[in-house]
């Protein structure tokens, strides 16, 4: 993890808490000194919980890399919400944990939406290729033409299909349902509908 500065040496010589403090007393210390915009102080706060954030973030986030960017903006957060600090309301370290936390839990909830939003955009434009299979059961007749196209399917797509288009999944649903990618299930669904309306015969 990237130090968010340099040169902290002799910063950390002048910030020196004495030894006699108890950790959550020397932490407070420390913050109070970073909450003047002391550099030295900050870098302190990094060195005692970098290893703290990054196991926090990790365990939400999951991702290496991502948990990577996340501990940063985590410290970032900290140099700038430093004066906010209050020692009566907590220590150092359950503060910097709880950011880390909230931050981590913002970046699953932003990943989630940005892929809910393009399964969304991938279901539209399936649907814009195809017809979809809603406009291919309007009555019993083709209903029954429906479950005969159906098994002209390969198995793999037959259930990708069935999964997404009868039982309402998302592409990412599918795809923990069926162990698979969810990129192959992508390809399946596509195929599978355009093999519909083939055996069905209808025209795009």
């Amino acid at each position: 993890m990237r130090k968010p500065t340099e040169g902290k040496d002799a910063a950390n010589a002048s910030s020196a808490p004495p030894q006699n403090e108890s950790s959550g007393d020397r932490l407070a210390a420390v913050m109070g000194r970073c909450a003047q915009g002391d550099e030295g102080a900050f870098v302190r706060i990094y060195d005692e919980l970098g290893a703290l954030v990054y196991g926090i973030v990790l365990k939400v986030v999951r991702d290496p890399s991502q948990s990577e960017e996340v501990a940063q903006e985590v410290f970032t957060e900290v140099w700038r919400q430093a004066p906010r600090y209050e020692s009566s309301r907590g220590t150092v370290k359950g503060w910097v944990a709880t950011i880390a936390h909230r931050r981590a839990v913002d970046r699953v909830r932003s990943e989630q939406s940005a892929r809910n939003r393009e399964d969304k955009d991938a279901v539209q434009r399936h649907v814009d290729l195809t017809g979809g299979v809603e406009d291919l059961v309007g009555d019993e007749l083709e209903r029954q033409r429906v479950r005969v196209a159906l098994q002209a399917l390969t198995d793999v797509q037959r259930k990708a299909v069935e999964l997404a288009y009868y039982g309402g999944y998302t592409y990412r649903e599918v795809a923990i349902m069926l162990n698979e990618p969810e990129g192959t299930i992508k390809t399946r669904i596509r195929d599978g509908l355009i093999r519909l309306r083939d055996e069905i015969g209808v025209s795009s």
